[in-house]
């Protein structure tokens, strides 16, 4: 695909989705099947508005049905399924209409709360659309009157699975297909909150009213090993804290937990929502600024301002006598910020934690919040 988006003063070529993918295959193979040939390209318009135009590969044509694949361009975007191949086979059937279903290495659903109910193929609402349009355009085409089932399969997708969300999410047996747009935009933030937003929507549908959220590895770690709890439970926000508090309110949570690295959290004492570095890195600031309103020497601040980690801007602190005040307004001004972004109506409390010196904060509410959190 020869089209391309600016991100960070890079050029970025844009990919398309798995669901373009089983789209324009399942089109190949539904042509091939009602005129008994396959074409060497398919055509496909994806709901963004750009025009894909994708080889066939490995066709197969039989007396009661077809199958091809494409291949799965993800551009510049570094996502697992690149290179796989998105099969469809479409057979005829008695019924009119065409209906949808997963094969090989296509999950499915096991729990509520996804796109598709528990039991269906992990084939998402926009790629089912583009499939059964596409195939009714060949239906039209070929005026045929009967009706068509098509079975979508990826070879290597139980494999791939495994790098996904999908075990997570309770999707077994395979990946998911997948698309709003039908194309990929390379290091797309809106792709990793929607993933966000599937996670907490699924555990919403289950009767959870209260969540444990965690920005990634070293949260989980720590659930695990500092709380006592099934790191399961935690939802992984990654940099988006405020994106998940607002998707947690739009929901209708009632409370959520957020534990994380005093990296991550000393950010959200600032006001960072958002705590990726290329927004700003305040953390020393922070840290020293609370130090000295806890009595810190401006010779200890000014130490701190030339930490490099939080661990060693903690050592100063230790060592100077005001670790444990300067945490506790820390702490407060994270509450402070997590409760401003979810307003009303959802609770909002904070553990922070060190890898090296372990527990440092948590807010008052915070033992309550866990025990509703595990009582479901």
């Amino acid at each position: 695909m020869d089209a391309y988006i600016e991100k960070g003063g890079k050029r970025l070529r844009l990919g398309y989705t798995t669901g373009s993918c089983a789209a324009a295959a399942a089109k190949a193979a539904a042509l091939a099947l009602l005129t008994g040939h396959f074409p060497e390209t398919v055509s496909l318009m994806t709901p963004k508005g750009l025009r894909l135009e994708l080889a066939v590969r490995e066709p197969r044509l039989t007396g009661d049905s077809a199958s091809c694949a494409t291949e799965k361009d993800s551009g510049d975007d570094p996502d697992v399924t690149k290179g796989a191949l998105i099969f469809a086979t479409v057979a005829r059937t008695d019924a009119p209409g065409v209906t949808i279903d997963g094969g090989e290495g296509v999950g499915r659903v096991t729990r509520p709360g996804l796109d598709q109910p528990v039991g269906a193929a992990a084939i998402n609402s926009v790629p089912r659309r583009m499939i059964r349009e596409a195939v009714e355009d060949v239906i039209r085409l070929a005026d045929y009157a009967g009706g068509l089932r098509v079975t979508v399969s990826v070879p290597e997708g139980e494999t791939l699975a495994k790098r996904t969300f999908n075990p997570r999410l309770g999707i077994v047996g395979g990946i998911s297909i997948l698309g709003t747009t039908g194309i990929v935009e390379p290091m797309s933030e809106q792709a990793l909150v929607d993933t966000i937003r599937v996670e907490l929507r699924q555990r919403r549908a289950g009767g959870a009213d209260h969540v444990l959220l965690t920005p990634g590895n070293y949260g989980s770690d720590f659930i695990r090993d500092g709380l006592g709890l099934d790191p399961a439970l935690a939802v992984q926000t990654s940099n988006y804290i405020g994106d998940t508090l607002d998707i947690c309110r739009e929901l209708g949570f009632r409370g959520a937990l957020l534990v994380g690295h005093i990296g991550k959290l000393v950010k959200v004492a600032g006001g960072m929502l958002n705590t990726h570095s290329r927004y700003g890195d305040c953390r020393m600031e922070i840290l020293a600024a609370h130090g000295a309103a806890a009595g810190l020497p401006p010779e200890k601040a000014a130490e701190v301002l030339e930490c490099v980690a939080c661990d060693d801007a903690i050592r100063v602190l230790r060592e100077a006598g005001v670790c444990e005040e300067t945490l506790a307004r820390v702490t407060e001004r994270a509450a402070f910020h997590l409760a401003a972004r979810a307003g009303e109506g959802l609770e909002t409390g904070a553990v922070l934690f060190s890898k090296v010196y372990g527990l440092l904060g948590r807010t008052e509410n915070a033992p309550g919040l866990i025990r509703k959190i595990t009582e479901g």
